[in-house]
């Protein structure tokens, strides 16, 4: 029998979604709560490589993703030139096997209601517009509703800003990267059928992303600034004048961008927990675990990873010991930390404008994730 019988997992997205459809396949009973009023999530598109297609297919959604996304197996490199030049054509490596495309580019609030109607499904017992306010490191918890709960497991996947982790005394908050980014969800040009990247000109990478037929998720990289004060109108208009400086399918991109809710802008943060992810019958997994900036596109393919471990683990054994969080560690932590590492050279590579190696350091990791986790 499965190691535990009743789980509370903390945060609906990826890897809270993920861990929670798992378990409750394999017979546990799965409470899933998060503070967000529904589904819906915030941001513009998602990039997934091989390796996050092949957890989404053990989670039994490959089919619905592939339906509503983009698939596609090159990367484009552009000159920031009045041409938007193609200086390369790089074929992707397939990290998740050969039977998966080597990216998929989607929509990522239709992301989010996949994975959560997939949990429910399953059988897991899902409450939105719902917190925890009180935790022990023995699964005693509270919620803002006044319900109490004691479960074998409490799994914290509620992000960068971890209200369990902060909960149970795991040190470990995110740090600033000195970057930025602006993003936007909009119509995809027809030449568009691919992920291309222009490095270079006033941001220091612009690039898009195809998210589905018509759409596509687009973005520039820059030095970070505090853009608050802002009012969407001006934050629409900000990205635009920095996106005049790219060319090529960029002009088409520019001028479909008119409507200024389409626009966000996010700080790049980066961390990583050097140590056990677990204090007792708590532990974090995905952004609460493990962030980094979005250069190699890894940051969900990694939190779906954790859930796809930890579940099979607590599948596979019939008590939660030290053995068990020792092979945890050991399978997730390295892999996580050198993602996120290589993620951080990329950034400082650019930050310092120094020409470094990124077909190679990119190469590299596609070959360590093309390994299951």
């Amino acid at each position: 029998m499965p190691a535990v019988r009743n789980v509370l997992v903390v945060g609906g997205g990826a890897a809270g979604a993920a861990a929670a459809i798992l378990l409750a396949e394999g017979g546990v009973s799965v409470d899933l709560v998060d503070a967000k009023p529904d589904v819906s999530a915030l941001g513009s598109g998602i990039t997934l490589q091989g390796n996050a297609l092949r957890v989404l297919r053990e989670l039994g959604v490959w089919d619905q993703v592939k339906a509503e996304g983009y698939e596609f197996d090159t990367l484009g490199l552009r000159a920031p030139d009045p041409a938007g030049t193609l200086i390369a054509e790089l074929t992707d490596i397939r990290t998740g096997g050969p039977d998966l495309p080597a990216t998929l580019g989607m929509y990522r609030p239709t992301l989010a209601k996949i994975l959560i109607d997939r949990a429910g499904a399953a059988g897991a017992k899902v409450r939105f517009g719902t917190r925890p306010t009180a935790l022990t490191q023995d699964g005693d918890v509270t919620f803002d509703d006044g319900s109490t709960g004691r479960y074998d497991l409490v799994i914290g996947a509620d992000g960068l800003r971890s209200w369990t982790r902060r909960a149970v005394g795991i040190d470990g908050e995110p740090q600033p990267v000195g970057m930025g980014i602006w993003r936007t969800f909009t119509r995809r040009p027809e030449s568009v059928t691919r992920t291309d990247l222009f490095y270079g000109g006033p941001a220091y990478i612009a690039g898009y992303c195809p998210t589905g037929a018509d759409s596509i998720y687009a973005y520039l990289v820059e030095d970070v600034q505090d853009r608050s004060g802002l009012s969407p109108d001006e934050k629409l208009a900000t990205m635009r004048q920095l996106a005049g400086a790219y060319h090529g399918p960029w002009d088409e991109i520019r001028d479909s961008l008119t409507d200024p809710a389409t626009v966000n802008y996010t700080a790049f943060e980066s961390h990583v927990l050097d140590g056990p992810w677990h204090r007792g019958r708590v532990v974090v997994i995905g952004d609460a675990a493990h962030s980094c900036p979005p250069t190699l596109a890894q940051g969900a393919a990694q939190a779906l990873e954790d859930a796809s471990v930890l579940a099979e683990l607590l599948l596979r054994e019939d008590a939660v010991t030290g053995e068990l969080w020792s092979e945890f560690t050991g399978r997730r932590l390295p892999r996580a930390r050198e993602v996120v590492e290589a993620s951080l050279q990329l950034t400082r590579w650019l930050l310092a404008h120094e020409r470094g190696d990124v077909p190679g350091l990119m190469g590299r990791i596609a070959h360590l994730v093309a390994s299951p986790a």
